[in-house]
């Protein structure tokens, strides 16, 4: 809901500084005629001596002032409100804007004409008349808006247009209140497929893994009825009294690193249907189908700098809810844009914490120096998939370059399972191409990736 601006005599929510000047300022093309019509026909007047023609003069410029004054005199309230639903969409979605306008004070208003703030990405300025508000009523109006290019957008500040019945002068007041529209990348659903080696746990994504690595670490929990008397921990029964046992194993949450590449060096083109807006669709993709299958994510650019950065090494908390970590990695991905560094020596640095469970990359064109740097971090992951965009071809619409497909050969002889991203491609296809790949090399890979 946005916020509430009152307007006291025409204000809006700011004061009238300019007084009688800015009303002034306000005559129509009428209201400019009319008391230039008037003066003229009084200096004609005085030069030939005619009474009447003075008084018809005095008549035509006294009734534009007549109503500026009334018009900047007339005291009212009028409160205003707006609703944006939902505040963030998808590109190509549309958002619904409610204004709701309320007379507050005791006396109805004239004629209104409301006009709300709207960024030319999001469709024309929408206008609206309102022929007359009865002391406390009210009146409600709605648009829509609709963006084809990711990002936040400002919606407002409302404005209040306000006439005489003749027409002779319109001002014009703001409120002060505006909403962001977030427009979030495109998603694309993909499909639950399974790698060979993916372990099962307490649900989709989920794995065990140790949780102490030796004798003096063991930290014994008491003894329940059913527990494997091999488990048993003699030293902490002794010490404790009780039949205590060895606690080998917990659950841990799945992890899954998404890196995506923005170097404006490693994209050409732009707009929506360019190499760089694919890589930032397939990001925000890969990290909502993830955290629906239940794992920990994060993001991670080119620039080091990770997404949400809390909990474990960057990952979402355990009991972060996926809809809030999802709201801010979407947040994050609706205003990326290029960065001006020239490697992923920053990313490397990002990925150094080791245990990164499935690693995700969308990476743009990469030099022979970036391409052993992207290999060598398939060491730190469990499970690592590459999506290769060649950003000339996007531009061409040709086949991929040869030196694409040198590229996507050696991360795949550094374990990684990389694919050529061709003009057009949808990115269901390529998941479900890189789980195939999988499955024929029957790599081991950490927890699977689904």
């Amino acid at each position: 809901m946005g916020g509430t601006a009152v307007p006291d005599g025409q204000r809006g929510d700011e004061d009238d500084r300019g007084g009688l000047r800015t009303a002034l300022g306000g005559l129509t093309t009428r209201g400019r005629s009319f008391l230039a019509a008037g003066v003229a026909a009084a200096v004609c007047a005085y030069v030939l001596g005619q009474a009447d023609l003075l008084r018809v003069g005095l008549l035509l410029a006294t009734l534009p002032l007549i109503c500026v004054l009334v018009l900047h005199r007339t005291r009212y309230r009028v409160a205003a409100s707006r609703r944006l639903t939902p505040q963030r969409v998808e590109a190509g979605s549309e958002a619904r804007v409610q204004l709701r306008m309320e007379n507050v004070s005791k006396l109805p208003t004239g004629l209104l004409m409301l006009q709300d703030h709207v960024p030319y990405m999001l469709g024309p300025r929408p206008r609206f008349v309102l022929d007359r508000v009865e002391a406390g009523g009210r009146r409600e109006v709605s648009y829509r808006v609709r963006s084809d290019l990711r990002g936040r957008f400002p919606l407002g500040p409302l404005q209040l247009r306000l006439n005489d019945p003749f027409g002779m002068c319109e001002l014009t007041r703001s409120f002060s209140a505006y909403d962001t529209l977030t427009v979030v990348p495109r998603t694309e659903a993909l499909p639950p497929v399974k790698l060979v080696g993916e372990s099962l746990g307490h649900g989709d994504g989920q794995q065990r893994s140790l949780a102490l690595a030796g004798d003096d670490d063991i930290i014994p929990r008491a003894y329940r009825h059913g527990d494997d008397l091999r488990r048993v921990h003699w030293r902490s029964t002794a010490r404790y009294g009780e039949l205590m046992v060895r606690r080998e194993e917990q659950p841990q949450r799945a992890r899954c690193t998404v890196l995506l590449d923005t170097r404006r060096v490693a994209y050409q083109g732009s707009g929506p249907d360019s190499a760089f807006e694919w890589a930032v669709s397939g990001a925000a993709s890969a990290l909502v189908h993830m955290l629906e299958r239940g794992y920990a994510v994060r993001l991670v650019t080119d620039t080091g700098s990770t997404v949400p950065g809390e909990g474990s090494e960057g990952f979402a908390a355990p009991a972060q809810d996926s809809a809030e970590s999802a709201g801010l990695m979407m947040d994050t991905l609706a205003v990326v844009d290029h960065s001006e560094g020239g490697g992923l020596s920053r990313a490397s640095d990002a990925l150094r914490g080791g245990d990164e469970g499935l690693l995700v990359a969308f990476v743009g064109d990469l030099d022979e120096e970036q391409a052993a740097l992207t290999a060598r971090m398939r060491g730190r992951a469990g499970a690592a998939v590459a999506f290769v965009l060649d950003s000339g071809t996007w531009l061409t619409g040709g086949a991929v370059a040869g030196a694409v497909e040198d590229r996507v050969r050696q991360l795949r002889e550094a374990g990684w399972t990389a694919l050529p991203v061709p003009p057009g491609a949808r990115l269901a296809d390529l998941w479900q191409q890189a789980a195939g790949m999988r499955a024929e090399s029957a790599a081991d890979t950490y927890g699977g990736w689904s």
